[in-house]
């Protein structure tokens, strides 16, 4: 079973959550997910479990436990279906202004004049 982990303390480390994991059972893999140009953790995470009684035992009693002082979420991760994965343009929602271009009015200095 995929399980989600979120509001994950951002100083928390892939092995110190799979440790938490593996007090219920085997863990398959553990990914911190982290963002591509700092390296800081984004605050969320995976956990890879193939047993799904002992993954929803850990879901059960680790949603809303408290891990360096942050209550986290854990429950199953749902796969998204591959058609509502939004490309990082879709989601303007019609509401671009722009910047250059715009007419304010106030600064047309005109032609330089006299050739």
């Amino acid at each position: 079973m995929n399980i989600f982990v979120g509001s994950l303390p951002f100083s928390i480390e892939e092995a110190d959550l799979r440790e938490s994991f593996e007090a219920y059972g085997a863990v398959d893999s553990v990914k911190i997910i982290t963002d591509k140009f700092t390296g800081r953790s984004k605050g969320f995470g995976f956990v890879e479990m193939p047993n799904d009684a002992e993954a929803q035992k850990a879901i059960d009693e680790l949603n809303g436990a408290t891990v360096q002082g942050r209550a986290i979420v854990v429950n199953k991760s749902e796969p998204k279906p591959e058609g509502e994965r939004r490309s990082f343009n879709n989601n303007r929602g019609g509401n671009d202004r722009g910047g250059y271009g715009n007419n304010r009015g106030g600064n047309d200095r005109g032609g330089r004049g006299g050739y």
